[in-house]
Formats: structure tokens, sequence, C-alpha cells
């Protein structure tokens, strides 16, 4: 498996070659726990979510990207924002793809399942708001979850 590299406004990164739309989920539940993966390919703690395939629709996409990697199932729930900074370039050492940020954050409730890992995430938990400050995370990803905790009632647009 390749890693995963992200870049922000760094002119040593590559420049984008694709573009891809992508769900991320703040799912939380009834004790008003987050629900995190440690990803496999960077070691950095993350809301679940991933590419969207043909023939889904972005909220599909949220929901199947969560399951995958959590093994929770989840009903969503609402929207936190568009994440779509041309300054963040994530390559993909696997195929060497840089691609350009794309991701829709949904917020969602869990509605069955149990937290298992994945080939995506070695760690899946619950985690109390004040608990994620301190983990390893990648800077948009932590703009994404203080964006909820912060402004949950202003969609995101940028």
């Amino acid at each position: 498996m390749g890693q995963r590299l992200d870049f922000y406004d760094d002119p040593k990164a590559p420049a984008a070659t694709s573009l891809v739309p992508s769900a991320n989920v703040v799912v939380v539940n009834d004790a008003d726990e987050i629900l995190l993966i440690r990803r496999s390919d960077n070691g950095n703690w993350a809301l679940p979510g991933g590419a969207m395939d043909i023939g889904e629709s972005l909220p599909q996409t949220a929901v199947r990207e969560t399951a995958e990697e959590t093994g929770i199932d989840i009903a969503i729930t609402g929207l936190v924002g568009i994440f779509t900074d041309p300054r963040h370039i994530i390559v993909y050492t696997s195929n060497g793809e840089a691609r350009q940020e794309f991701s829709v954050v949904f917020t969602g409730r869990p509605v069955g399942g149990s937290p298992t890992v994945s080939d995506e995430s070695t760690e899946v938990r619950w985690a109390m708001a004040n608990a994620i400050t301190g983990l390893p995370m990648d800077r948009s990803m932590r703009m994404r979850i203080d964006h909820f905790l912060n402004a949950p009632q202003d969609i995101h647009l940028g």
C-alpha cells in the first residue's frame, strides 16, 4: 500500500493532476462523541470518507465509505460544508496521483454496526471533542472538525 501525502500552500507540492468528488462525515453518537479513524496510509486521524463512485450520489458515498472504513452504519443528517481549497494537494504514492482537495462534509448519526478496522483504517474510535485536539491530523481535516464544532449553524463554502 502506498502513502498519502498532504501538501498545503507548499511550493514543493506537485501540480494537481486530478479532481475527485469525495465525502467525509462527522458522525456523532448519543454520547456526543465523534467517530474517527486512524488512516492506514499516513497514520493521521480523520473523519471517515472517501471518493465518489460512478452510479452513486455523494450522500450514498458518505454512507458507504463510513461503513467500509469503520463498520458503523449511518444516516446522513446534515451538511457541514464544501471544502475545495486548490492550495491543498493530496499525493497518493501508490499511483503518483496528485489530487486537488474536493470534499463535501456531511453530519450523520449511527444506526447500526460496531467499530471495526479496515484496509484503510488501523483504529476506529469514538472521541469527545476535547480529546480530538491532541490527535495527529492533517490541517484540512482539523479545519473540517473545527468548523463543525465552532460554527455548526454555518455551512462552510470554500
